[in-house]
């Protein structure tokens, strides 16, 4: 539980700013967005005259104390209480985490954000590993001891011990705790500490520090991570660490002043419904069809530099004679014609695929599916309709995923089936 004035709740494409609108930004936040988003900008947001306005990602930004939660929006429904859910659903359906592991004692959506369920998830992966036991792990020691273990080090052991006889500098293997795993989730656990403004976790993380060893500081990267192989033992790790992953390459502190330090979160809708679509065509799917998302196919290539690629969202049956290409779009067409650029795009696709069949996808109010056709390529007649067809399907947003996600399966496989 928080307070209310530390939480602004918006959707997609629309504007906070500090003169006017229900929901304000203060003077300070505002700077804290204005510094955020630099000279090369992000994706997340625009600048607009004294104040900001999102884009098409979604998600948590926090502003020091200050928690700004963009929803998405697909229909005219404003209640924000039931597009978080919706948000929260369509995440974990495409796997980017799972509110609903064992260890989970569920949070209420109607007063916390998704980042409180990345940190109350974080806290059940790691009160998990303590109660399993940290992993030891060997790791390289060098320096004096009063015993004769490992290996002499003779170049330092005579600089450093030739008054000290009793002495010896060696090199040994240490099997403990202290390790790089520990070190990166001790470290998101000092964040948590730092940030966390729900008052539900707070003991939780505090009993988490007095449990959880110590650890060196250590940097982290994005090459650090990717450095890190798991193995049998270490497996368990992997949820943990890729939390972890997220908060701490996604926190921007403060240099200057250290009160309104950034933290954002935020996902592609666009990329998210794709993802959502596949998903769901590969769980509800009942006809034995093969799948690729983001399958390439080159396109073009110059004399001298990389070639140019087709890159469709989701290609059905790839290769056969009922290759089907799906494209998605994450907006409301509200009765108006798909882009030229969308269309041409897709016809692209339907030639070097040798596709039977395209279509693009979008949420809806309701279903909704309308085929078009091309026009002629090779006939004089400016009008004359050819054979190549582009269907547009339209889909209900459900607050219920596996409805909406059953719903999604059906309605494309009705179209798939029409002859």
């Amino acid at each position: 539980m928080r307070n209310n004035k530390d939480y602004i709740a918006v959707f997609e494409h629309e504007s906070l700013r500090t003169d006017r609108g229900e929901k304000r930004l203060s003077h300070s936040q505002l700077s804290s967005l204005q510094k955020f988003y630099g000279e090369k900008g992000v994706p997340y947001y625009s600048l607009i005259h004294q104040g900001v306005k999102f884009c098409e990602f979604v998600g948590v930004i926090q502003i020091g104390k200050t928690i700004i939660e963009v929803l998405p929006k697909a229909d005219r429904r404003n209640n924000i209480d039931t597009w978080k859910k919706m948000l929260v659903g369509m995440l974990h359906a495409v796997g980017i985490f799972d509110i609903h592991a064992p260890s989970s004692s569920h949070l209420s959506l109607k007063n916390n954000s998704i980042l409180d369920l990345y940190f109350h998830l974080y806290i059940n992966e790691l009160e998990s590993l303590l109660r399993r036991g940290l992993v030891k792990k060997y790791r390289k020691t060098e320096g004096n001891t009063t015993a004769l273990k490992g290996n002499i080090n003779f170049a330092k052991h005579i600089s450093q011990n030739l008054v000290h006889q009793e002495r010896f500098y060696v090199n040994y293997a240490t099997y403990d705790t202290e390790h790089i795993l520990h070190s990166i989730l001790y470290k998101a656990l000092r964040l948590l500490i730092q940030i966390n403004t729900n008052i539900e976790l707070s003991s939780r993380i505090g009993s988490l520090l007095l449990n959880f060893p110590e650890f060196n500081d250590v940097k982290v990267s994005e090459q650090l991570f990717d450095k890190i192989s798991l193995d049998r033992k270490t497996q368990p790790y992997k949820n943990a660490l890729e939390i972890a992953r997220l908060l701490l390459m996604n926190y921007h502190p403060d240099v200057s002043k250290g009160n309104n330090n950034v933290l954002s979160l935020m996902f592609d809708m666009n990329l998210l419904w794709e993802k959502f679509v596949y998903a769901s065509l590969r769980k509800y799917s009942t006809n034995g069809t093969s799948m690729i998302a983001q399958s390439s196919k080159g396109f073009w290539k110059p004399d001298i530099g990389n070639r140019s690629t087709l890159k469709p969202d989701i290609v059905l049956n790839k290769g056969q004679s009922d290759c089907i290409i799906l494209d998605t779009k994450w907006k409301s067409l509200n009765g108006f014609n798909p882009s030229p650029d969308d269309l041409r795009q897709m016809f692209v696709y339907m030639k070097y695929y040798n596709a039977k069949k395209v279509a693009l996808v979008y949420p809806g109010v309701v279903n909704n599916t309308k085929g078009g056709k091309y026009f002629k390529q090779d006939s004089s007649l400016i009008d004359e309709i050819g054979v190549e067809e582009c269907s547009i399907i339209s889909i209900a947003v459900d607050n219920n995923i596996n409805r909406w996600q059953t719903n999604i399966s059906a309605e494309i496989d009705r179209w798939r089936n029409r002859i």
